[in-house]
């Protein structure tokens, strides 16, 4: 079923906010880089990714309701230079958080509408946005722990430089 041209505008604005937060992910990946941190350079690279991703299945939703996708004007990020770790994984969150208010905005639009054809897409990113503050929350608290002292950085470095690649098709 076909959904109506505003929810559908809505739709097409979070395709852009999943675009815009793959360029985050990646301008964070040119800051730990700077910082000759491979691991995590690699690590928020692979979230980029995973951005793209999200981005597609919002694409195929509406591609596969009969409504047109479109990605709108993609911000730069705000995203300075000369972050520390800390910073860095700071601004992810930071990213996912409002990711994840767009993604409970688009979801409560989607039920006053009655929408029930966009509730499986909704409920697993809602799902993937939990996952995804509590991955950064976790990091966050572990870096605090490690409180710049160098050996723990490339602890943590060599650890998340040990995710799995996976590619944007998925």
């Amino acid at each position: 079923m076909k959904m109506s041209t505003d929810l559908e505008k809505k739709f097409q604005d979070q395709i852009t906010l999943e675009f815009e937060a793959s360029i985050t992910y990646r301008q964070l990946a040119i800051e730990a880089d700077e910082q000759d941190l491979p691991g995590i350079a690699a690590w928020l690279r692979h979230q980029a990714d995973e951005e793209v991703v999200h981005a597609n299945k919002f694409i195929d939703h509406l591609s596969d309701r009969g409504n047109h996708a479109e990605i709108g004007q993609i911000n730069a990020p705000a995203v300075k230079t000369g972050l520390s770790v800390l910073e860095i994984f700071e601004a992810a969150l930071a990213h996912e958080e409002k990711v994840s208010q767009s993604i409970r905005d688009l979801y409560r639009e989607a039920e006053a509408e009655g929408d029930f054809d966009s509730r499986p897409l909704l409920n697993w990113f809602v799902d993937e946005q939990i996952e995804e503050e509590a991955t950064a929350s976790e990091i966050i608290g572990r870096v605090k722990l490690i409180d710049g002292e160098g050996s723990g950085i490339l602890r943590l470095d060599a650890e998340l430089g040990q995710r799995p690649e996976e590619g944007t098709e998925d």
